[in-house]
């Protein structure tokens, strides 16, 4: 890009005749110029190096991948081609150089500005002015020279052109109803791929009355649609896509191209708009379920719970045949949260490629988002996604992105919406390619959707095709927006719908006569006739989502048992085997001397079967999985080595910088263990190991935050997925979010996982919430995650001043042979009988330690101290085991939180019932914790010891 603004600066009477001369000495000697000139000339591409050399008279001809050579090693000739004139004249060979340095340069403007002036807007309301670089005058033509020939050495395909020609071949290929913008790739394949693809504008010319009979039945299935149920459902919001129906046949040739290149699995994600159409005209929804959706009918059997979800948020999926292949289609649920499905897509792409052994090439499932113009250039979830996109544990090999551009986001206009030129801009920071298309050339749309999954399958990289259109009706089909956009309205209600422009075009070209356009057209509307009366009497027979990959997996009520013990312990000489592999690194490596020590302690605790710490007790639990034949992911910012230096998973020779899992060198021939330092992204990643795990039950996929608050940036992937997923969509998942949490006086954002807001969001068994005081506790719960014969989010409150806590160790004896997960854990240590307690202290967590040592500090046996291990679901009945003797004491909740937040305010009433059904005198438990406040710490070191001080005291005072 600096060399074309460099030479148009240099295109003007006498600098450009300097140009010349300078230009003849770099190819004598690229030495002899100044280094910023050479370094100009040599980002010439090859063909330029050619025209420029040639006609010069040099003795130079360039490589086929750049450079220069000698003559002698230049390839022969091209048969047929008109030798170079080589003057002899110095006048004349200067104005020779500077003719074909002018042509290539106006040629190169269109490559890199003719989008500025292509005719994208349908509606005819964006007249693009004319852009200076684009004219031949800028670049010292007059119209005396348009018809002279000019040496160009068959750039765009011609050895010779006039200026007329040059600019009939790149307006028609720039300037035409599609805009291209590529030359912002670094990548010299790619660049060249799309510029031999696209100029002298095939488009054209691609489609035979077959294809084009295609491309009109289906603006004809996605128009009809939506007229039908606009005619039928007056009034009813389902977010139409009038205005856009280009993008049906866009998506449909994209999945067929690609499935053309070997592609077996395609996953859709998008928000609303449209969606409906997309579910019955792509995904093949059959048009009689949507109906019955629209009367009110459920989207599940009647016998399976769950809320649901409004209609134009559901997904579904189904296998189609394309060209004697089968396909598997779906197209995912989301909210009405924008844009915030895509990492979600992308997960569930990485974690189907992973599954098939698609690890290399990646293009064996291929993810499709479309996107709304204003949410691509608003939503940061846009950015994060894309830049996953080429990352080692998110990469994907490309998403094929489709912008279903009305010009409009509810009312704003693009003016106040992206400060850009274009609504897709941010897809330049990935160098991905963006193709502009007028929505109403459906042949060009088609075209280009062709172009991007060639693309995709051919570079494994992402790729963007924005259908530049309108909605024809507001918001949504009771809005009325000529309110805020009366121009625009005005002229879209003058429209005729895209469908009928292209019958009367197709009719006018004698591809498909008007008759045949109306036979196709009333077919489709008796088919919808018939869906509509079969709706009435449609239900739901079968509950999909647990078949495939899910298949023996079952759906667990809201009143099922909740402390149900699963096979999680594991057999001694198993652990051992695991340990052993932990404290191993190949005889060569070069650990880190800190590394080794610990290496060296683990060996220990896991030969003398006692302190074995957290990390240790996680690493165990990941080894046995994976000796169970199970893959485990875990991805999150910094957690090969973990934010506290405490895992260590992946070791780095400090000599060479190569890396060593020990986990994936336990047993030969087991499953693959990985662990991903992801990009600084909650809301990205989170997504997208959610999305993992809704592809593949039997993998443990975990997520972990640097710090537990940093999930405040993901709150939308875990209200509107995580928590709430299961119950709108029937889409279970076993994700695993470890979130630090604990008090050490680290400030407010190094503090709280906010436990209270996980908790708030609990009910109807959706998800489990913990805050876990041992190791093998740890290690059972992560267990469970696949043990049990169903799926559920796991929220680990995990610790940090614990992970080196002397007294925070287990025994190997409880992750073996007749251990499980313990929901309370009771009193541990000898005090008073029963009945002479005084107290109970209730917890969950860290503060368990601080009042445990402050007690044996004070020499008290008279509290007692019981740990509520799982939060949610409640464990009434172990905890009712667990306090149920102390008839004299009195109750107290213990935490580190403020009042107002952790967990008192969801265990109160909690507690208070399992109270009510005990022979005590303890009815109501009291509290004690830090006051409530609006930051969840104290910032300084001094004030937060005395808060913790006093909140452990008051515990323990009776």
């Amino acid at each position: 890009m600096a060399g074309v603004d460099i030479l148009a600066s240099a295109m003007n009477g006498a600098n450009a005749a300097f140009l010349a001369d300078l230009y003849a000495r770099w190819v004598e000697n690229p030495a002899s110029v100044d280094p910023s000139f050479a370094e100009l000339f040599a980002t010439l591409n090859d063909d330029a190096r050619a025209v420029l050399g040639d006609a010069q008279g040099a003795s130079w001809a360039p490589r086929p991948r750049g450079g220069f050579a000698p003559a002698e090693e230049a390839p022969p000739a091209k048969k047929g081609a008109a030798p170079a004139a080589r003057a002899t004249d110095p006048e004349e060979t200067r104005r020779a150089v500077l003719d074909s340095i002018r042509a290539l340069m106006l040629i190169r403007s269109y490559r890199v500005r003719g989008h500025l002036e292509a005719k994208l807007d349908p509606l005819g309301l964006q007249t693009p002015p004319a852009h200076p670089e684009l004219s031949p005058a800028f670049w010292g033509f007059t119209d005396a020279d348009m018809d002279r020939r000019i040496f160009i050495d068959r750039v765009l395909g011609l050895e010779t052109a006039t200026i007329r020609e040059i600019m009939e071949r790149v307006r028609a290929t720039y300037c035409g109803p599609i805009g291209v913008e590529f030359m912002h790739i670094q990548d010299p394949d790619q660049k060249s791929w799309i510029q031999q693809r696209v100029e002298g504008a095939p488009w054209v010319k691609s489609f035979d009355a077959a294809a084009k009979r295609k491309i009109l039945t289906q603006l004809t299935e996605a128009e009809g649609f939506e007229a039908f149920c606009a005619k039928k459902y007056v009034g009813t919001k389902r977010f139409g896509l009038e205005g856009g129906e280009s993008t049906i046949p866009a998506v449909q040739a994209v999945i067929e191209t690609a499935a053309g290149q070997g592609c077996n699995e395609i996953a859709i994600g998008m928000a609303h708009r449209g969606r409906l159409n997309m579910l019955v005209n792509v995904v093949k929804k059959p048009y009689t379920q949507v109906f019955a959706e629209f009367k009110g009918s459920s989207f599940k059997p009647d016998d399976v719970q769950g809320s649901g979800d409004v209609k134009y948020h559901l997904g579904t999926s189904t296998d189609i045949e394309i060209n004697g292949r089968m396909v598997h289609l779906s197209l995912q649920p989301n909210p009405s949260h924008l844009e915030a499905v895509n990492p979600v897509v992308a997960g569930k792409v990485r974690a189907r490629q992973d599954m098939s052994g698609d690890v290399k090439t990646r293009t064996s499932v291929m993810g499709i988002l479309l996107h709304g113009d204003a949410a691509f250039a608003g939503q940061g979830l846009v950015y994060e996604t894309l830049a996953m996109s080429q990352l080692i544990g998110y990469r994907t090999g490309g998403t094929v992105h489709i912008v279903t551009n009305n010009q409009i986001g509810f009312t704003t206009v693009p003016a106040h919406a992206y400060s850009g030129l274009y609504c897709t801009d941010v897809a330049k920071a990935i160098q991905a390619p963006i193709l502009h298309v007028n929505g109403d050339d459906p042949e060009a749309v088609v075209w280009c959707a062709q172009m991007c999954a060639e693309f995709r399958m051919r570079f494994q990289a992402d790729i963007v095709l924005d259908i530049v259109c309108y909605r024809r009706h507001g918001h949504n089909e009771s809005d009325e927006p000529a309110f805020t956009q009366p121009t625009m309205y005005k002229r879209i209600r003058e429209m005729k719908t895209t469908r009928t422009l292209y019958a009367e075009r197709l009719a006018t070209e004698g591809s498909v006569p008007a008759e045949e356009a109306k036979s196709i057209q009333d077919a489709f509307n008796a088919e919808l006739e018939k869906a509509f009366e079969a709706a009435s009497s449609f239900k739901p027979n079968k509950a999909d989502w647990l078949e495939g990959h899910w298949a023996g997996l079952k759906p667990v009520a809201s009143g099922a048992e909740t402390e149900q013990l699963h096979e999680t312990a594991v057999g001694l000489d198993t652990l051992r085997e695991v340990g052993g592999a932990l404290c191993r690194a190949p005889g060569d490596f070069n650990l880190n001397p800190k590394i080794a020590r610990q290496l060296d302690a683990k060996k220990q605790s896991i030969e003398s079967g006692e302190g074995i710490d957290w990390a240790t007790g996680e690493a165990l639990a990941f080894g046995t999985l994976l000796l169970e034949g199970h893959r485990v992911r875990l991805s999150g910012e910094d957690v090969q080595r973990g934010t506290f230096s405490h895992r260590h998973c992946v070791l780095v020779d400090q000599a060479n910088q190569q890396e060593y899992a020990p986990l994936n060198n336990i047993r030969e021939g087991q499953p693959k263990f990985e662990a991903f330092n992801s990009l600084l992204s909650e809301a990205g990643v989170l997504g997208f190991d959610y999305g993992y795990s809704l592809a593949d039950p039997r993998t443990l996929v975990l997520w972990e935050a640097q710090f537990g608050d940093f999930a405040n940036g993901a709150q939308v992937i875990i209200d509107q997925f995580i928590a709430s997923g299961e119950t709108k969509w029937l889409r279970m998942s076993g994700l695993v979010m470890l979130l630090p949490h604990g008090y050490e006086g680290q400030g407010p954002e190094h503090s709280s996982a906010r436990l209270e807001r996980y908790l708030q969001l609990c009910a109807e068994r959706n998800m489990r919430v913990c805050n876990f005081t041992t190791p093998a506790n740890y290690f059972h719960a992560l267990r469970r995650q696949l043990k049990a014969n169903y799926r559920k989010p796991l929220v680990v409150m995990t610790p940090k001043s614990l992970l080196r806590h002397k007294l925070a160790v287990s025994s190997l004896a409880e992750f073996g042979p007749g251990s499980a997960f313990r929901y309370v854990i009771p009193e541990t240590e000898a005090i008073a009988p029963e009945e002479k307690v005084k107290r109970v202290v209730l917890c969950t967590g860290k503060v368990y330690y601080d009042l445990l040592e402050a007690r044996r500090e004070q020499g008290r046996n008279d509290v007692a101290l019981v740990r509520l291990e799982q939060v949610y679901p409640f464990p009434e009945r172990s905890l009712a085991s667990a306090i149920g003797a102390y008839r004299n004491a009195e109750v107290v909740w213990c935490q580190e939180e403020p009042e107002n937040m952790g967990a008192w305010s969801f265990v109160d009433r909690r507690i208070e019932g399992v109270l009510a059904g005990l022979d005590i005198a303890a009815k109501r438990p009291r509290f004690v914790g830090r006051t409530g406040a609006a930051s969840p710490a104290t910032g300084l070191a001094k004030v937060h010891a005395a808060e913790q001080e006093t909140l452990v005291r008051t515990a323990l005072a009776v």
